[in-house]
């Protein structure tokens, strides 16, 4: 037993001074410490700060004519229907002819009679002029019979101008396209009667189109005419630039808003009139100088406070109070930074206080 005893404490011993050598020859090693971590950062530049605001809006025709007739009657065919589209000439509807006709008619005869009258006034003021020269009868006969011959022409010609007047009411009663276009509204249908002037069609023509949208009024000071706009048609995946035409003096009654008009440079050809487009209005923000734009994820947010990882010249972070001006998607417009401030873009909070870092351009 006591031999046992002493070949235990001896194998005790030996390991005992084997894990002291191993551990003595491990402290001796230095351990290697992890690089920085490595930070997305953007460079603060406060030039050019914009905001961009979209509204949707319709295609329209620049011009839109409201047809009527330029004479009363009785519509007694209708050839269009909504959403026709027309050449300059055709034939849009009919009234009846009937009572034209006649006015026209009346007109040939009185045309007639008054130059019957004219030839008779004419042949005795040629008779008496001959008895004149010959001393028959006095200088007073002959005057009478030229006033007579006078007056028998301007009838004549009054007779003329009002038969003219009833061979157009006769062409009146066509109601012609005055331009190419696409039908837009029909107010009348056949078998009503009518007066002259009385709206019966729409036609909006498509030789230039434009896109008509409403603008808030807190928002108006933003739209001024001539001021560019991007324009994008999502039905034909098409984009067009455009320049602000027009903007309504008034509000509309009931949406309290203001209607734009807007030209298309280079409108694409598969658009059509009534399709849906958003328009794109950019402008510079007086409210924003001194601002910058980053993307939403470099905000730090402690508490109520809003904050930004600033990368020290040691390569350090440290946190910087911003005041948030305005969102806009994935971006936010920030107020409180330095020029050439290198902010961290990416990670926030994994970050701390005085934490050594590496910039994507350091590695």
């Amino acid at each position: 037993m006591c031999g046992i005893t002493k070949f235990m404490k001896k194998k005790f011993f030996a390991v005992a001074l084997l894990s002291t050598i191993l551990f003595s020859g491990c402290g001796d090693e230095k351990i290697e410490q992890p690089p920085p971590p490595v930070v997305k950062t953007i460079l603060v530049n406060r030039a050019g700060i914009t905001v961009s605001e979209n509204y949707s809006g319709v295609v329209k025709g620049r011009y839109e004519s409201n047809l009527s007739f330029q004479t009363g009657g009785r519509i007694l065919s209708r050839e269009v229907q909504k959403g026709s589209f027309v050449h300059a000439g055709d034939v849009l509807m009919t009234i009846d002819a009937r009572d034209a006709v006649q006015q026209a008619n009346a007109g040939e005869a009185q045309v007639a009679q008054a130059k019957s009258q004219l030839d008779l006034a004419k042949s005795d003021l040629n008779r008496y002029r001959e008895l004149y020269e010959e001393n028959a009868i006095p200088a007073v006969t002959l005057d009478q019979y030229k006033t007579n011959y006078e007056n028998a022409l301007a009838v004549y010609n009054a007779a003329v101008a009002q038969s003219a007047q009833t061979q157009n009411i006769l062409g009146y009663t066509k109601l012609i396209a005055n331009a190419d276009g696409v039908i837009s509204a029909v107010n009348a249908e056949a078998g009503q009667v009518v007066a002259a002037g009385q709206t019966v069609l729409t036609l909006v023509q498509v030789g230039e189109l434009e896109v008509e949208f409403d603008v808030p009024e807190n928002r108006l000071s933003e739209v001024v005419e001539g001021k560019n706009a991007d324009v994008t048609f999502w039905a034909v995946g098409g984009t067009a630039s455009g320049v602000v035409r027009e903007i309504s003096p008034m509000a509309d009654e009931t949406a309290r808003t203001y209607r734009v008009r807007i030209s298309l440079n280079n409108p694409p050809p598969a658009i059509q009139l009534g399709m849906t487009a958003e328009v794109t209005l950019t402008s510079q923000d007086s409210s924003l100088v001194n601002s910058c734009v980053l993307p939403l994820s470099a905000i730090y947010q402690t508490g109520k406070q809003a904050q930004v990882w600033i990368v020290t010249k040691e390569n350090t972070v440290a946190l910087k109070n911003v005041t948030v001006k305005n969102f806009s998607g994935n971006e936010v417009v920030v107020h409180g930074l330095s020029p050439q401030d290198k902010v961290v873009t990416a990670g926030v909070h994994k970050l701390h206080e005085g934490m050594e870092v590496r910039t994507e351009a350091a590695r």
